[in-house]
């Protein structure tokens, strides 16, 4: 049968014709022809994308310039188009760079770098010029004046997708009232119908950027968020690479790169948190890769190995082979277990000490008297490997499968002169000797005893000292440079600093929440810094519940990687399926069917900071499933819902205990009133009885001739710490030291901060005139546990 290729050899000029039709496609021109790709597929999501592209680089150059971010968005109708402006606050752009920044994909200062950054490629703000110019045909227009300079520069400029190079339309310079800033104009075919999205953008990164002012005007709203805080993400430096996690390709990438020839030099000039130890440490663990470790056998008795080496020295003279021989006996001797490098080690360090005075031993004669010692010490391995091997497996094991397993072990371990072996070779010696062992003895010995014995024989084997391989020759050995790269992540080394990545704080977190949402309860939590890919992250994650936040359906769950919105793929985020797999109902919300996002009134965001976070596309709207980074939000969720589930508890008691408080307050005076009767006395005080039925903090005023006395009576079990609060109409005098006292509008507010043990009283004084009027306010209880009792 003729093949297709065959046919195509008859026609000699068809595979030139196809030569001829392939050529070379810029990144310009890929996007354009797949814009979908970069988020711009279709003109609502385009229109936030690019607002989402412009933000974040005004958010970066102003943070990198140490400028408290103020950022206006602005987007308006303009005859079948929309107009798109974005101005910020930042240090500008040089004349010279304006044009490569906007109208260059893949222009960018931060690929190479491993810091946080909320942008890397050099692709968005260019990819937005890119769908501007596709959709409107008009170029963009840019303004920007760096700080110091009268005039700012300005650009009318298109992407040219043949080439990737900026085409500039229109060069000038021009004044602007910015003293610094920079300015971006684009129209494009677009609509609004994401205009839900568009709000979510500019909130959401209000609430992620607590320091950044951000503005946004478009055709049926506007929006503002201010500043909650004045503190500026901290600066974040470059690091190297981590060696938990580095890929064998980029390894490999490195090891023909460095300028180091050994391997130790290498790991210590290329990766973070590795010094001179810690690369020891991991060029063991590579020589046990790479080398093998040498099994190290209990030694015989000494006159056994004495006799060995006498009987294996040739052309020496009585004493200087007694003292050769029994130097190495008595040396072996002291040993529990010995390995066949050291055994060499012990007949050099022999040799050397006996030279002066018996003459010099030869290559050959060490050589021989290592051999002939090294089969003595080996003679029982059969009854060493049947130790081990008891050690390790369990009592149900008969002494007769111990033995079978232990025999061939052992002379597996005789193949190799020195009894050398891998990890991976040790388990395949366990396998055989197991399979052996069922099959002929019919015993089955299972996958956890197999594990055990090559665990219990690889702990008494010794890494060895040979010479490592050159970083050249490790570069050009695939199976070398794997073995390195094993040895890197089997090693336990300190995870990478936190100064390459800017969290936003547990702190500031939270603030951004209060700033953006009206709530009854915030919290937040910051883990440690982890590592994935050799790229260390952090995440943190808050929670907002109760107040004017919507209670009916699920909850709102907001993400973020580097301080920026994620608003699109929420069902295709890895922060979308840990919040769905949490037991939420453990936390006080309720989750139908156990499984899927809360109902109630709750706001979830996480926030994944990394020098490399992992997307799912080049939009980057979504993280992708990474087992490490979920494990991370996981954590950091439960941690805030921790803070939440103590916090609904409370609620619940605290509102048990004023349906229980109110129960009381209405049967008690009737009590009193009862009693009154019968005894013939005045009304016993009912707020003072209900404090100590209810165990409160009771606080009451006394007031005659002139002195006013407050007594705070704890009648909890615990120490309670308050801050008691009298705002007078004249001023107090005859006030005790710990007393603080200011003065405002004819007002003064007299304050105390009395820790008072339980079921302990404390008592504040101070002096007034007689005609004054008194307010007081407590904090630092809950209002369900007070009782305050007050006379003019």
């Amino acid at each position: 049968m003729t093949s297709f290729q065959s046919t195509l050899a008859d026609e000699g000029g068809v595979a030139d014709e196809l030569a001829a039709n392939q050529r070379e496609i810029s990144i310009a021109e890929f996007f354009e022809k797949n814009k979908h790709m970069l988020g711009f597929d279709s003109g609502a999501r385009g229109l936030v994308t690019a607002v989402k592209e412009a933000v974040d680089n005004a958010l970066d150059a102003t943070e990198e310039a140490g400028i408290l971010p103020d950022i206006y968005v602005e987007v308006e109708e303009a005859g079948g188009y929309y107009r798109l402006i974005v101005e910020d606050n930042g240090p500008g752009i040089t004349k010279e760079q304006i044009p490569k920044v906007f109208g260059k994909l893949l222009y960018g200062s931060r690929f190479h770098a491993r810091e946080q950054s909320r942008g890397q490629q050099g692709i968005g703000i260019s990819a937005a010029v890119l769908y501007s110019q596709l959709t409107s045909g008009k170029p963009a227009k840019i303004t920007s004046r760096t700080q110091g300079n009268d005039e700012a520069q300005y650009f009318e400029l298109i992407i040219d997708t043949d080439t990737n190079e900026p085409e500039i339309r229109r060069e000038e310079t021009t004044s602007w009232d910015r003293p610094h800033g920079t300015r971006i104009e684009l129209e494009m075919e677009a609509n609004m119908r994401a205009r839900g999205q568009l709000h979510d953008y500019i909130k959401h990164t209000a609430v992620v950027n607590p320091h950044a002012r951000v503005e946004l005007h478009e055709p049926a709203d506007s929006f503002k968020a201010e500043r909650a805080t004045d503190q500026l993400p901290a600066e974040t430096e470059e690091i190297r690479p981590h060696p938990h996690g580095v890929e064998l390709g980029t390894v490999i990438k490195m090891l023909g790169a460095t300028d180091s020839h050994s391997l130790s030099g290498f790991l210590q000039e290329e990766f973070t948190r590795v010094g001179k130890k810690t690369a020891e440490k991991v060029l063991d663990a590579f020589r046990d890769e790479h080398f093998g470790r040498e099994m190290a056998w209990r030694p015989p008795d000494e006159d056994e190995i004495e006799a060995a080496v006498r009987e294996s020295t040739a052309n020496k003279g009585p004493e200087a082979t007694d003292a050769f021989a029994t130097g190495i006996a008595a040396a072996v001797s002291a040993r529990d277990r010995l390995a066949h490098h050291q055994l060499e080690a012990i007949g050099d360090e022999v040799a050397t000490e006996i030279a002066e005075e018996h003459g010099t031993f030869g290559t050959t004669v060490r050589e021989n008297a290592v051999g002939a010692a090294w089969e003595a010490i080996t003679a029982e391995r059969e009854a060493d490997c049947y130790e081990l091997v008891d050690g390790a497996t369990s009592s149900r094991k008969n002494e007769a499968t111990i033995e079978a397993l232990a025999q061939r072990i052992a002379a597996k371990f005789g193949e190799d002169p020195r009894d050398r072996i891998t990890r991976k070779g040790l388990r395949e010696y366990v396998d055989r000797a197991a399979e052996m062992t069922q099959e002929r003895d019919d015993v089955s010995v299972g996958e956890t005893a197999r594990e055990n014995i090559a665990s219990e024989l690889w702990s008494v084997m010794l890494t060895v000292p040979d010479d490592l391989p050159a970083v050249r020759e490790v570069a050009d050995d695939r199976d070398a440079a794997s073995e390195l790269v094993e040895a890197m992540r089997t090693t336990d080394i300190i995870a990478p600093p936190t100064n390459c990545l800017a969290p936003i704080t547990a702190e500031l977190v939270e603030a951004g929440l209060r700033k953006e949402f009206d709530a009854d309860f915030y919290a937040a939590a910051t883990r440690d810094a982890e590592v994935h890919g050799g790229d260390p992250f952090i995440v943190e994650a808050g929670i907002a519940y109760g107040g004017e936040i919507p209670s009916e359906g699920s909850i709102e769950v907001m993400r973020f990687a580097n301080r920026v919105p994620l608003v699109y793929q929420r069902g295709a985020c890895a922060t979308t399926d840990v919040v769905k797999s949490i037991g939420w109902r453990n936390y006080g919300l309720d989750q139908p069917g156990d499984s899927g996002l809360p109902n109630g009134p709750a706001v979830v965001m996480i926030h994944v900071a990394s020098t490399n976070v992992p997307f799912t596309s080049e939009s980057k709207d979504a993280i992708a499933n990474v087992p490490a980074i979920e494990d991370e939000i996981e954590l950091a969720i439960r941690e805030a819902a921790r803070q939440l589930k103590s916090h609904l508890n409370e609620q619940r008691s605290i509102a048990q205990r004023r349906k229980k408080q109110d129960v009381l307050a209405t049967i008690l005076p009737e009590m009193a009133e009862k009693v009154a009767e019968v005894t013939g006395r005045e009304p016993p005080n009912i707020d003072a009885a209900l404090a100590r039925i209810m165990n409160n903090v009771q606080v009451s005023r006394v007031a005659e001739n002139g002195s006013v006395r407050l007594s705070v009576e704890n009648h909890s079990s615990r120490s309670e710490e308050l801050d008691v609060t009298e705002i007078v109409s004249t001023e107090p005098t005859d006030l005790s030291e710990e007393t603080t006292v200011v003065e405002m509008d004819g007002e003064w507010f007299v304050k105390w901060s009395p820790t008072i043990p339980g079921g302990e009283t404390a008592i504040l004084e101070y002096a007034v005139d007689e005609e004054a009027s008194f307010d007081l306010d407590v904090s630092g209880v809950e209002t369900a546990k007070l009782t305050i009792d007050q006379e003019q």
